[in-house]
């Protein structure tokens, strides 16, 4: 005999379509065009002041951010909401402790607010600190 509920087929659950993850951005330039035109500008500038100081440094992205090589890492960078991350390392953030007390800051970076005008002149020496920093940690490789 047959019956309606015997007959019923369950319906299949399909699982929803999961959307496609976004490929990470494999250069700066990709990376920088994924933020408002405001914040591109402002991680235009970073970055060209970074190159400035160290023409010589490669830049790639690392830890899905901006980094400069010069002889190991040298500064990274990124664009939040409400920041800017600069990460120069636990001794670049030692030396200038003094001049960053006014932004937050931990062990390796520093956060520079979108709110308040960038210390490019900062960042500037910063970076060169960190270059001198990382060419002797060579020239010690070399003596070896």
């Amino acid at each position: 005999m047959w019956s309606r509920a015997s007959s019923h087929v369950q319906p299949t659950y399909l699982p929803k379509r999961m959307k496609a993850k976004p490929t990470p951005p494999q250069t700066i330039d990709e990376y920088i065009a994924t933020f408002p035109p405001e914040v591109q500008a402002i991680l235009q500038k970073v970055r060209s002041t970074i190159q400035k100081v160290a023409p010589d440094a490669t830049e790639t992205i690392n830890y899905q951010i901006p980094t400069f090589v010069l002889n190991g890492n040298l500064v990274h960078f990124a664009g939040y909401k409400n920041h800017i991350g600069f990460y120069p390392g636990a001794a670049g953030i030692a030396q200038f402790q003094s001049e960053i007390t006014e932004y937050k800051n931990a062990k390796g970076s520093v956060q520079f607010p979108l709110t308040d005008p960038i210390p490019y002149p900062l960042i500037e020496r910063i970076v060169q600190f960190r270059v001198e920093q990382n060419r002797a940690k060579t020239k010690k490789t070399k003596k070896r």
